[in-house]
């Protein structure tokens, strides 16, 4: 088999997959927890939301400065590796934390490590995408990322059901972080230079700095981010107007996150073959997740919950996969830590305004964020233009 070929690339895919997977075990693991793990180690309620808070910030922040570092030194597999090893390698510490300072210090370096990997990550994915189709590669590696999401809180939980301790979850958490970081050391040594996937850069990606296409896109991506609301407050919203009992809420979430898991999939294979008018038509599908949730009862709630799982997953494929194919290779790490930043950004600033109305109008927070949605749509056309 030739080291380029679609089928080589197909299996790169999937052990890069596999180790989103499992960390993904790793770190949802503990999320499921922390919380509960700072309150028990003293802190307060003041302390948990501004760990959660920082650890966020970085986590978003400082993908800016990782991708243009990852396209001046040209080491994406070496700062990938170094990013998962602290992503991953931190949380089984938890078990061993004395005080709240340690374990929050820990919980930021789980972020921290997060936040260094993701962008060189999704260079070299790329890279393999544009074998296989950019859509499908980006969908098949946030499905399995999405199964790893939801087993590693289903195996904290079985271990706190039968030892009753919060740091037996987090012990046994190293599982997945010592097999995930074993995969990632053996698909680079399988494919030490993923760069060879791809063909020479398209003329009209030839040029100095980020296309203006792109930042046509980012436009667009910050007006999606702005309007999605996060389950926190759709779950707070839940119980406010007993829509969801405490037992249930989990269940909505887990609803979402399957169908998050097999819309990106989807949606991934229909963007290799029309373009940027999926995401317009996902944004579209999507955009109606508020006045269901919001608006309506327990079973206008659970659909509104299954177009907030298809937009969840169409954000996590399409919206990379798409750069792909907009950026040329050696810019790709800065177009992912702007990309991701300025996402990470406007999503915070979004919750924000919606927490604030929520509390003064939910019709207001119906509208904002049907607005912020659907003004993505026009940007999106103006930017698939741009790449005609």
């Amino acid at each position: 088999m030739q080291p380029n070929s679609k089928n080589s690339a197909l299996k790169f895919v999937i052990l890069l997959g596999t180790v989103s997977l499992c960390a993904d075990a790793t770190y949802e693991g503990a999320r499921s927890i922390t919380g509960a793990y700072l309150s028990v180690l003293g802190a307060s309620g003041t302390v948990v939301g501004l760990v959660a808070g920082l650890g966020e910030l970085i986590g978003y922040g400082l993908r800016l400065l990782v991708g243009y570092i990852s396209d001046k030194l040209r080491k994406y597999w070496g700062i990938t590796t170094l990013g998962y090893f602290l992503n991953t390698a931190v949380v089984p510490m938890l078990s061993l934390a004395g005080s709240w300072q340690i374990a929050a210090g820990l919980m930021i370096a789980e972020r921290t490590g997060k936040a260094i990997r993701t962008p060189p990550r999704d260079v070299l994915l790329s890279h393999a995408a544009q074998r296989v189709g950019r859509g499908f590669a980006f969908g098949l590696h946030e499905a399995l990322d999405q199964i790893g999401a939801v087993m590693g809180p289903l195996a904290v939980a079985a271990v706190l059901y039968f030892q009753g301790e919060y740091r037996s979850g987090f012990a046994i958490l190293i599982v997945p972080a010592l097999l995930g970081l074993t995969i990632l050391l053996i698909a680079q040594r399988i494919y030490p230079n993923p760069r060879d996937f791809e063909e020479e850069t398209a003329d009209f990606l030839k040029g100095e700095g980020l296309p203006p296409t792109f930042w046509i896109y980012l436009g667009a991506v910050a007006l999606i981010a702005a309007g999605y609301a996060d389950f926190p407050l759709i779950a707070y919203h839940f119980e406010r107007k007993a829509i969801a009992s405490g037992n249930t809420i989990p269940l909505f979430y887990a609803l979402a996150m399957g169908i998050d898991a097999l819309a990106a999939v989807i949606f991934g294979r229909l963007f290799d073959r029309a373009g940027l008018y999926i995401l317009m038509l996902a944004a579209f599908i999507s955009s109606l997740f508020a006045p269901l949730i919001f608006l309506g009862n327990s079973n206008l709630s659970l659909l509104g919950m299954a177009l907030w799982g298809i937009g969840m997953g169409a954000q996590e494929s399409i919206l990379k996969a798409a750069i792909a194919g907009m950026v040329p290779a050696d810019r790709r790490g800065s177009a992912y830590g702007i990309f991701q930043a300025g996402y990470g950004f406007f999503w915070f600033l979004g919750s924000l305004v919606m927490g604030i109305l929520y509390d003064l109008s939910i019709n207001s927070l119906v509208v904002f964020s049907l607005v912020m949605q659907l003004g993505s749509i026009p940007l999106l056309w103006l930017a698939r233009k741009a790449l005609i």
